[in-house]
């Protein structure tokens, strides 16, 4: 019954019905080039830094602690925080925010 309403509106002078899926489809775009595509990329790099994680690198997690990994599982990492060597606990991976590489090995 409301299909039959907008119809008829349409028909009476209102926005025509082709008009109104335009600009549908022109915000839908909007949104997504705006709100969706930049998580989608920011989420690839994400996924990309936690790939690459090895030990010894420095951390942060989503917690805002500070440490260093100690040893890299499929899901979970050991990461050891501040100056106390049995301060080692096991996260997820999904938890970390940022990765700083270690150069260990400079390469001259």
């Amino acid at each position: 019954m409301n299909n039959l309403i907008f119809l008829t509106t349409a028909a009476q002078g209102g926005m025509p019905l082709g008009l109104t899926i335009g600009w549908i489809v022109i915000m839908g775009g909007a949104f997504y080039f705006l709100a969706i595509r930049p998580q989608k990329k920011q989420q690839k790099a994400l996924a990309a830094l936690i790939s690459t994680i090895e030990a010894g690198d420095s951390i942060l997690t989503t917690s805002g602690f500070y440490g260093v990994v100690i040893d890299v599982m499929e899901e979970v990492v050991i990461v050891e925080f501040g100056n106390n060597k049995n301060c080692r606990i096991p996260m997820k991976k999904s938890a970390v925010v940022e990765v700083e590489k270690t150069n260990a090995v400079e390469k001259a």
